[in-house]
């Protein structure tokens, strides 16, 4: 059985239910929360392909306990699912968490208007 893969898995279809059926957050849907992925996805290869490398890895992962599948490079695509799952639930608690009056108020035109600090 692939312990890690199972685990993986579990964890990508819990956050998502989660957010569906509880949390309501609505985070999914952003496009800022997609550029985000996007960020963390691009250093999560980076240290990923450095830790998985098959030629000097500092992660090994026992065979049995994963898919075997890698991309790029040497990167289990396990981490991949587990990387998602952590990333999103830490986003998705944060978002639930928030106050709405911390929010930054809409801005406001100002034509015509002149600030009182720039008065003198």
């Amino acid at each position: 059985m692939h312990g890690y893969t199972v685990s993986a898995l579990a964890a990508c279809v819990a956050v998502l239910g989660l957010e569906l059926v509880v949390l309501r957050t609505g985070v999914l849907r952003r496009h800022t929360y997609w550029i985000a992925f996007g960020i963390i996805l691009f250093f999560q290869v980076i240290v990923d392909g450095w830790l998985t490398k098959l030629t000097a890895p500092i992660v090994l992962y026992a065979r049995q306990h994963f898919s075997g599948v890698r991309f790029p490079w040497d990167i289990p695509v396990e981490d991949y699912l587990f990387g998602w799952a952590m990333c999103t639930l830490a986003l998705l608690l944060w978002e639930r968490q928030s106050d709405p009056s911390d929010q930054a108020p809409e801005p406001q035109p100002v034509f015509g208007r002149r600030s009182s600090s720039l008065r003198r």
